[in-house]
């Protein structure tokens, strides 16, 4: 990473640091490309970055209708772990995990990575024997994983309600030590840069109005820059899914719900590593900058806002001041919203659609930060060679044709409930 190493700020400070260039380039779209990828966040910027790199398609554009990694990537809570037992969805993420622990050394950029850990709390010895259960399909399929004790997680966790008057008293947990956080702006930034730099065009306040479709096979796109012309066309638009498939008359099994997200004012290191709710959705960190992040259910509608409402805010808060008292004294500093596009079994489609020469990645529902990479990874494979890789089969649209779902929390066909 010599062009962002720390020689080179030592070196810019005789310079008041005006020797840095523009991370990517500011292109105007061409007439033609040889593929398009609709959307600039991390999904998007991985596709292109990996089919340029190990597909050597260098005459592709992404497309973005705002600016880059303003969706969902920038509206997060930032976890990454691949702690899944259905074969599904375990080998992908941990292919995507795989690649999260090499990803500042690939793209030469910082993505801040930090495996601290993601635990999951049990509060019931039937939630243990569950957890003991996803564990070890976790380690058949080369997952690492631990079941801890009660006083195992307290050692990592003190910061919990021990107390014999805890409302939710806490039997053990399930770990994950590889799991971590990640900074989301850095991982659309670094990705947009090595992406760049393989001669990818990243087009930026150019939203896609219509899809052009001919004899069912897709021939390019309408967008506020213009029309543009593409034999394929890669659709990684989170909680736009809907709309975008709608203009190549595609239906899909999508709900766009809202997701918040918040972040407490700063403290001194607090917690170390990442801790899941098991009596409830809430999950929570220590971001490098002081401030505990966390989040929980979605908002009970469909939504393309970027906003939340205050009931779900004073539910996220019962719910962690319930697994740690301390939080009541904190002020919250800001919350923030993301549209999520979430499935009907709550996993997500990488694949091929109806319409020849057009391909999906979307419905990420909870998971699309920390596939970021891996998504990206099988995404390009899947454009470039036109079929999907062994890594994504079981992910493609038809599953809900033939019935073979990846139903992950067992919360059936509900959108909202996964």
């Amino acid at each position: 990473m010599g062009e962002y190493s720390v020689w080179s700020v030592l070196k810019g400070g005789f310079t008041a640091q005006r020797h840095w260039k523009p991370a990517w380039r500011d292109p105007d779209p061409k007439p033609a490309y040889d593929a398009l990828i609709v959307g600039g966040g991390g999904h998007g910027l991985a596709s292109a970055f990996y089919l340029a790199k190990l597909h050597g398609m260098r005459n592709i554009a992404v497309l973005e209708k705002g600016w880059l990694g303003g969706g969902n990537t920038g509206r997060n809570t930032t976890i990454v772990r691949s702690n899944y037992m259905l074969e599904g969805n375990a080998h992908f993420y941990e292919k995507s995990l795989q690649l999260w622990e090499g990803l500042s050394q690939e793209l030469g950029y910082n993505v801040m990575f930090s495996q601290r850990g993601v635990i999951n709390l049990a509060h019931s010895d039937a939630q243990m024997d569950a957890y003991a259960r996803r564990g070890n399909a976790m380690r058949l399929n080369g997952i690492d994983a631990e079941l801890l004790s009660r006083e195992e997680v307290r050692a990592r966790a003190p910061m919990c309600d021990f107390s014999d008057k805890a409302r939710f008293p806490i039997h053990g947990g399930l770990l994950q030590p590889r799991g971590g956080t990640a900074r989301h702006d850095a991982v659309a930034w670094g990705f947009a840069h090595a992406a760049d730099r393989l001669g990818v065009d990243i087009i930026q306040n150019c939203e896609v109005t219509g899809i052009d479709v001919e004899q069912g096979r897709v021939t390019g796109v309408q967008t506020t820059r213009g029309a543009i012309k593409a034999p394929k066309i890669g659709l990684a638009v989170a909680g736009h899914t809907t709309q975008l498939a709608e203009m190549a008359s595609l239906r899909l099994p999508i709900e766009s719900h809202l997701l918040q997200a918040m972040v407490s004012e700063p403290l001194k290191p607090w917690i170390d590593t990442v801790v899941t709710f098991g009596a409830g959705h809430f999950y929570i960190s220590q971001s490098d900058k002081g401030g505990l992040v966390f989040g929980g259910d979605l908002d009970g509608y469909n939504s393309f806002a970027q906003r939340g409402n205050m009931p779900t805010v004073e539910h996220v808060i019962q719910c962690g001041v319930a697994l740690m008292p301390g939080l009541k004294r904190l002020r919250l500093l800001r919350h923030w919203g993301g549209v999520m596009d979430m499935t009907m079994d709550g996993s997500p489609i990488i694949g091929r659609t109806p319409v020849e020469g057009l391909y999906l990645n979307g419905g990420w529902c909870y998971g699309g930060f920390k596939a970021t990479p891996g998504s990206g990874w099988v995404f390009a494979h899947t454009i470039a060679q036109d079929r999907p890789h062994k890594l994504n089969e079981a992910l493609g649209l038809e599953r809900f044709e033939t019935g073979a779902l990846l139903d992950e929390r067992g919360a059936g066909p509900v959108p909202g409930w996964h």
